[in-house]
């Protein structure tokens, strides 16, 4: 059995898992499969069917070598690398976001996972889309800061939840975001708790 066949096999099981969703995003409305959701069972197949997935990362690409372990032949998946810049970490945590959101493609390309749900869940959304100064601003923001965004605006959507508009607004105030961001962030937001924050930062 070649390397081609045998990773076909691979995806024919995978595809019969019952894998499960536990990624999701509370703002788009949409559940994703996380790297936890489906390498274990990945790896299981792999070894029954004799594969070795090996991940590794240059500084512009990065690849997963799916190895035969019967002949040595192999099939080389590759992605270019991007940079995250998520406000409040340090570069090593920088990095390993970018490690992880590359793998974790790298990995669906190869054994063919698609993710219905993303594409589902947002045409409804485009029905109910209000024209407004700020539409669009989410897409020129890097997925990687967009999702630590979507993770503020539900830390200060909590803080505020508790009573607290003033600990909210010293968060956001903490966090020295550009104005692209602080728009971004501000739309990831009901308007009762921006108007708490804004009363807030007037007190």
């Amino acid at each position: 059995m070649s390397v081609y066949k045998k990773l076909m096999a691979a995806r024919i099981s995978l595809q019969e898992a019952p894998l499960k969703k536990s990624g999701h995003n509370k703002f788009a409305g949409y559940s994703y499969f996380e790297l936890g959701d489906f390498i274990p069972t990945i790896n299981k197949i792999f070894n029954e069917v004799g594969l070795c997935g090996v991940v590794s990362y240059d500084t512009e690409i990065a690849s997963l070598t799916i190895t035969d372990t019967d002949d040595g032949t192999n099939i080389v998946i590759t992605s270019p690398m991007a940079e995250a810049n998520l406000k409040g970490c340090h570069p090593i945590q920088n990095l390993g976001a970018v490690e992880t959101y590359t793998r974790r493609y790298l990995w669906v390309t190869a054994m063919e996972i698609v993710e219905h749900d993303a594409l589902d869940s947002s045409a409804p959304l485009k029905e109910q889309v209000i024209i407004t100064p700020t539409q669009g601003i989410k897409d020129t923001i890097p997925v990687e800061e967009l999702r630590y965004l979507e993770e503020l605006a539900i830390d200060l959507i909590a803080t505020c939840e508790q009573g607290n508009p003033k600990d909210a607004w010293v968060k956001l105030e903490s966090e020295k975001l550009d104005s692209e961001q602080k728009v971004a962030l501000w739309t990831l937001m009901p308007s009762k708790v921006r108007s708490a924050i804004k009363k807030a930062k007037e007190e």
